[in-house]
């Protein structure tokens, strides 16, 4: 498993170790042991998974604190531009993003520890996204950041994509306070 740090603090990219022979391929998707040997102290307890059309933009979400959530992404099938935008009030990149693609044919995951809102755009029909949380789903600590907030100036690379009514209705990041340090 090869492990990449990003431009910002925290965020990394994954990319697995994986075996090809004429059955078809094999790679290990999560090892905590391994992950825990690189630094990564997160243990997940809940795993969730979405089915998405083209064009559909799901995020910028996150949960406050303490139902905050470290969270690690990868595509099952299909593709997408992943978005990690820092939320960490301390961090000298607060405000910044970093887009990373996954997609089932380069196998990578991205971790994304507390303090960052996730977004991703499904670049492909039928796009299936997974992903493991650190911690329970909590409907009430959920907030949501416009996918198109023009001080986030994040590139999604497309004019009219699928938002949902919940996502249109975030917090601007002009009004948003971080409640994380």
């Amino acid at each position: 498993m090869i492990i990449e740090k990003t431009a910002i603090k925290g965020l990394l990219l994954v990319t697995p170790d994986v075996f090809t022979d004429e059955r078809g391929v094999f790679f290990e998707s999560y090892n905590q042991q391994r992950w825990t040997e690189a630094g990564v102290s997160d243990l997940f307890v809940q795993d969730n998974q979405s089915q998405s059309r083209k064009g559909v933009v799901r995020g910028l979400h996150f949960q406050k604190p303490p139902f905050a959530q470290s969270k690690l992404v990868r595509v099952l099938q299909g593709s997408v531009l992943d978005v990690a935008v820092d939320i960490r009030r301390s961090s000298p990149t607060y405000g910044q993003h970093i887009s990373v693609l996954l997609s089932a044919d380069n196998l990578k995951q991205f971790f994304l520890p507390c303090g960052f809102a996730h977004g991703f755009i499904a670049l492909e029909e039928g796009t299936l996204f997974a992903y493991k949380c650190s911690q329970l789903y909590c409907k009430e600590a959920e907030v949501t950041i416009p996918y198109n907030d023009p001080l986030l100036e994040i590139d999604w690379g497309i004019d009219n994509p699928v938002v949902s009514e919940k996502d249109l209705q975030g917090i601007d990041f002009k009004n948003f306070i971080s409640p994380f340090d």
